[in-house]
């Protein structure tokens, strides 16, 4: 969470490469380089009410299993529905049940036994059984033309081990052998092998480096850094109720209310568990650094909060969905600045800060490092890119939220992250979601080129996002914290209230949002959430599109709902180097010309976006040039909003969206485009 490493850092590429795929790992709360990944969605605009019952229940574990363990036995017949190929196979790992009986499921896939990178998929099914809908990761047909590798793995192995040493890790070595997998992040799905490098980081963050590499050519696809009741006299949150245990004469912290969780003391080590606290007495620490005690009982009541805060708002027992507690580790190294989650060890761990003095256990500290592990179990957004970026913000939302919930006076709720740890040494947060580029790096609104920015800093236009639903544009004081949020296009967003933002953004991770959700899937599938909780003509429907739109993200609601959108979602594959291809929209029912300000919302995936001119061409033939070619522009995809003044057309008739390759050695499709008439 720290300025300085990332849960997951990757060097710049600098020849041509794929979209990114990512198993959640170590998460840390701190930035580095990262590069851009995949995502696919396009707004939609189907009007329906709500939907009675659409809120997800809370789920025993033994209902979860029981729900997991049906699809499990009808997977094979899912897979058929779904018309998979006969080598592919579904694997389910995580379910969600609304009031009304709607189960959604969630998915990864195998093909011919190799795991699928970038294949995971949701699947909703009705009470009576029909399948309402699914959502893909990717659209891509599964299938590769040989299992043979024609590289030896050795060659992978070197390869990463050469890029780990690139990157600064220190004791690097190959944690396992390289794996077959099929790479499906984007384009045409390849053979491939990951692999996994130990050691630690340059600034002693654990390594668990993953690369990528073609196991026809050799060539790197990818990488990521895999690394995402007693008494407590804590440092930030004052004297709190900690949950623990007794046995005989000693106490321990080991929260038996909330799975189990326990909060070890790593003593200044980097592996391992470390030692459980335990004590004579049920009293932890005496609120200062100096105490060891002290940052084990803010990390133990930060987790407590964070098991309740899902538990009690979104009705998810545990991280994982199953009642198990994680466990947290503090007095991680020696002036370690930064806190991460690992999925290897099911863990939390926080450093103790410069000179050991602000340990990184604050209330949002914990419910952001958390929820990396929420993310991880439900949509498992992939650590680069667009996604990347709504990953950290994912962590940041929801770790304001269990701030908030906390209610405690010592560190009431904002929307300001890491404010309590001076990880800056001179009192200013980390990050601020009002006006995200108040930290120097943010971004506070989306632009094409926000994929290839650090994902701690492409997450800036989600968290103004949340905060402009939640409390609206603006000057506001909040709990006593000053704000002033802007929107891009200068118009104001009015807020619904922090409560139900929440529960849109978790609908939509939990439902809606796959690996390779980049912000234009972000905005499809909140929409999609407040449409099945509120309705589609409702407030809370139209205060989504404004505050997206507020953060260049699609068009505006119209102003009480005078805007019309067109859609065509069909894919249309576009030839390397070959000739232009069209997809159309009839636009019907408007009277007169098209406005001066058409919206044309743009997703097209494609390995190389600067190989592409694209233009928006009307009825009576005048093509307008919404793309031009470019041989410097290195980014993978197109997925953009454009303004056209299109006031000289008639705005009935066909309107087609023309995509051409100009270059060789990249191919792609035109995922979905739209045209939204104010």
């Amino acid at each position: 969470m720290s300025s300085r490493s990332s849960r997951r850092r990757t060097s710049p590429t600098p020849y041509r490469r794929t979209a990114a795929v990512a198993l959640v790992g170590v998460a840390a709360l701190v930035a580095a380089a990262v590069q851009s990944g995949a995502a696919s969605a396009a707004p939609s605009s189907a009007s329906a009410a709500a939907r009675p019952g659409a809120e997800s229940v809370r789920l025993t574990p033994a209902q979860r299993a029981e729900l997991i363990r049906k699809a499990d036995a009808a997977k094979a017949t899912t897979a058929r529905e779904l018309g998979l190929g006969a080598q592919e196979a579904l694997v389910v790992r995580d379910v969600v049940k609304d009031a009304d009986g709607t189960v959604h499921t969630r998915y990864e896939r195998t093909y011919a036994g190799l795991p699928v990178l970038g294949g995971d998929l949701v699947v909703d099914t009705a009470k009576s059984g029909e399948t309402r809908g699914v959502v893909k990761a990717t659209r891509a047909t599964v299938k590769v033309a040989s299992l043979t590798p024609a590289v030896p793995a050795d060659q992978a192995r070197k390869q990463a081990l050469r890029l780990a040493a690139d990157a600064g890790a220190d004791h690097a070595a190959a944690d396992r052998a390289p794996r077959k997998v099929v790479w499906a992040a984007n384009g045409t799905p390849v053979l491939a092998y990951e692999t996994v490098v130990g050691g630690l980081q340059e600034d002693g963050t654990p390594n668990e480096l993953h690369v990528v590499t073609d196991a026809t050519t050799g060539k790197k696809l990818y990488e990521y850094q895999g690394i995402e009741t007693g008494t407590g006299n804590t440092m930030y949150s004052g004297t709190v109720t900690l949950g623990t245990s007794q046995s005989g004469s000693t106490y321990t912290l080991t929260d038996t209310a909330r799975g189990n969780h326990k909060t070890y003391n790593l003593n200044r080590g980097t592996s391992g568990t470390g030692t459980l606290f335990s004590g004579p007495d049920d009293v932890w620490g005496n609120g200062s650094a100096s105490n060891a005690e002290t940052a084990g009982a803010d990390a133990h009541y930060g987790a407590a909060l964070t098991w309740d805060y899902y538990k009690n708002v979104h009705g998810r027992s545990g991280i994982r969905g199953d009642g198990a507690g994680a466990y947290s580790r503090v007095h991680y190294g020696n002036n370690y600045v930064n806190a991460f989650w690992s999925d290897s060890c099911f863990c939390m761990t926080y450093g103790d800060g410069s000179g050991n003095t602000h340990p990184l256990t604050a209330i949002d500290v914990a419910g952001h490092e958390m929820t990396h592990g929420v993310t991880s179990n439900t949509a498992g957004l992939n650590y680069s890119g667009e996604s990347g970026g709504l990953n950290e913000a994912t962590s940041d939302i929801f770790g304001t939220s269990v701030e908030f919930y906390a209610n405690n006076a010592s560190d009431v709720g904002d929307y300001l992250i890491g404010e309590e740890i001076d990880i800056n040494g001179n009192g200013t947060p980390l990050r601020y979601m009002d006006k995200p580029s108040k930290d120097g790096a943010s971004k506070d609104n989306w632009y094409s080129g926000i994929g290839s920015v650090d994902v701690h800093y492409s997450s800036g236009p989600a968290n103004h996002f949340f905060y402009l639903l939640s409390e609206g544009s603006g000057a506001k004081v909040i709990n006593g914290v000053s704000y002033n949020s802007p929107t891009s296009d200068g118009l104001p967003v009015t807020g619904i209230g922090r409560a139900k933002a929440e529960k849109i953004w978790f609908r939509a991770l939990s439902t809606k949002f796959t690996s390779t959700t980049n912000y234009a899937g972000a905005r499809t599938g909140t929409l999609a959430a407040a449409g099945e909780l509120y309705g589609t003509s409702s407030a809370e429907y139209k205060a989504v599109q404004d505050a997206w739109a507020a953060v260049a993200v699609g068009a505006r609601s119209g102003g009480g709902g005078g805007g019309t959108t067109f859609e065509n979602t069909a894919d249309v594959s576009i030839p390397d180097n070959g000739a232009a291809v069209t997809s159309s929209i009839t636009v019907s029912g408007r009277t007169g010309n098209a406005p001066s300000t058409l919206q044309v919302a743009v997703d097209i995936v494609h390995t190389w976006r600067g190989d592409l001119v694209v233009d928006l061409v009307a009825p009576d033939g005048t093509a307008y040039r919404l793309k031009s070619f470019s041989s410097s522009d290195s980014a993978d995809n197109v997925q953009a909003t454009y303004t056209v003044d299109a006031s000289s057309e008639v705005a009935n008739g066909t309107w087609a969206l023309r995509v051409q390759d100009q270059a060789a050695q990249d191919t792609g499709y035109i995922n979905a485009w739209s045209l939204t008439f104010p």
